[in-house]
């Protein structure tokens, strides 16, 4: 087992993308933190609200986005794998996919929005329906970042900024988006699924 090939070169962080995506995400997980203790309070205080509320969600949008950011997922970390061996155009081709993913993410949410006023799933007087738009307007807004994370990071590496010895903003622009997923993992039981 050659060890020389585990340690990292001089200078190089161990730390993958770098400290302000860190810190960036530190106080996204903070915020979701935040919101999901909001929803485990309001569960204790209207259990009736978060009993019945599953059932008004449109599931198949949910399962929909679901697959759709853990496929998109999939596509950025296979970015990074091809930065990582120099190539930089399937790099790209695949941070091209994983923003399509965030795309259909988004394009899904605006259908599973208006179903839901069409079907009267709106905020007034019921505290499940309030921490869902509370909890599903927040993610959007951070997949809405995402995307502009993963679109500066297409257009650098179409430009040629990135390489294998060099690539820490599309391994920051690649956590990120993984952060975003981590949440959405976490929101979609909560909504969806636990009643």
């Amino acid at each position: 087992m050659d060890l020389a090939a585990n340690v990292a070169p001089a200078g190089a962080s161990a730390v993958p993308g770098n400290r302000g995506i860190w810190v960036g995400i530190l106080c996204e997980m903070s915020e979701f933190a935040l919101m999901f203790l909001a929803w485990a309070w309001f569960r204790h205080g209207h259990p009736e609200d978060f009993r019945a509320g599953p059932a008004m969600l449109n599931a198949g949008a949910g399962v929909a986005n679901t697959a759709v950011m853990l496929t998109s997922g999939y596509f950025a970390v296979r970015a990074l794998l091809a930065i990582r061996r120099d190539d930089a155009i399937a790099a790209r081709n695949w941070l091209v996919a994983a923003l399509l993913g965030g795309l259909t993410f988004l394009l899904i949410k605006a259908f599973e929005f208006r179903w839901n006023i069409e079907h009267g799933v709106v905020g007034t007087g019921n505290s499940f329906v309030a921490m869902y738009y509370y909890l599903t307007f927040n993610h959007l807004v951070h997949v809405v970042w995402g995307c502009l994370g993963l679109i500066w990071a297409i257009l650098r590496a179409q430009f040629g900024a990135y390489g294998a010895a060099d690539h820490e903003g599309l391994e920051a622009a690649v956590l990120y988006w993984h952060a975003t997923d981590l949440a959405w993992i976490v929101i979609f039981p909560l909504l969806y699924v636990l009643h």
